[in-house]
């Protein structure tokens, strides 16, 4: 009978910014510059849509307003291949260093350029660095009142960046009344510690870590919730030789392996859009 059981389907998702729009630059890249610096976020993206073509996956791409409003052709490609296209803010602003109007003012900002560009509706959202916490209770809230279906912006975990460790560690429902709900990034549970296993955690630690993190929550009935950025794929991307060391150390870090081990944790899990599964989830 167990052979029979459908497996759980895993939540894959790409935020979709430029190299030098990350947290790790941004005390030392000025954003009044990065019209001037070299864009490879089409170039980048692409290798990630042929690798997801290859693998035959669906997934959903976080991207930024601001690289929609310069890259329309880009968004298209993403949508034209049957994928999500989701908020991922205007210009990378962590959510705890707004208010709740200067929030709202991103959200829609962020979502007209997306939706020009792309030309569907887009109904989720993930915070720049998972920076919605404990701190910022109104920001659930405020995606509630602008008609989003999900959020997937929570850590739940401590780091030095960002996190809620007291979060749940599956889907829950933020707001009193409201049908929005929350699917935080997968953690691994080892000896009461979470563990963080998407993006740069990937790329540097085994991958064995987060085929245990999926396996463990998917023995669990629980979808995982996997992320990277295209800049990971991108071993011969600028260096900012000004940048803080540990900066450097965890943005260049392992860039020339990160495809192949992409291609293999594909291929090795059941993988769909975070907007179906957060449909499935709801029923």
């Amino acid at each position: 009978m167990s052979g029979n059981i459908a497996p759980v389907i895993n939540a894959l998702s790409v935020d979709v910014e430029e190299w030098f729009q990350v947290g790790a630059f941004e005390a030392t890249i000025d954003r009044a510059d990065w019209d001037d610096l070299e864009s490879r976020v089409a170039d980048n993206t692409a290798r990630v849509l042929d690798l997801f073509a290859a693998a035959g996956v669906t997934a959903t791409f976080f991207t930024l307003g601001w690289v929609a409003a310069r890259q329309p052709r880009l968004i298209r490609r993403i949508v034209d291949e049957g994928h999500e296209l989701a908020s991922h803010g205007w210009d990378h602003q962590r959510v705890f260093t707004m208010d709740a109007d200067n929030f709202r003012a991103d959200l829609s900002r962020a979502k007209a350029a997306l939706e020009q560009a792309g030309g569907v509706a887009v109904t989720g959202y993930r915070a720049p660095s998972f920076s919605i916490d404990a701190g910022t209770p109104w920001a659930h809230r405020v995606l509630a009142d602008e008609g989003y279906a999900y959020s997937s912006s929570v850590a739940p975990l401590r780091h030095d960046h960002y996190g809620w460790r007291d979060s749940p560690r599956y889907a829950w429902r933020p707001v009193d009344g409201s049908a929005l709900v929350e699917l935080p990034v997968t953690v691994a549970e080892v000896a009461g510690r979470r563990m963080a296993t998407g993006g740069g955690f990937f790329r540097m630690l085994p991958a064995a870590l987060t085929d245990f993190a999926l396996r463990q929550v998917n023995r669990a009935a629980q979808p995982g919730v996997f992320y990277f950025h295209p800049w990971e794929v991108d071993p011969g991307q600028p260096r900012v030789g000004h940048a803080p060391l540990r900066s450097r150390v965890r943005h260049y870090a392992r860039l020339g392996a990160m495809a192949g081990k992409l291609d293999g944790l594909i291929r090795r899990h059941e993988w769909g859009r975070v907007d179906h599964v957060v449909e499935r989830l709801a029923a």
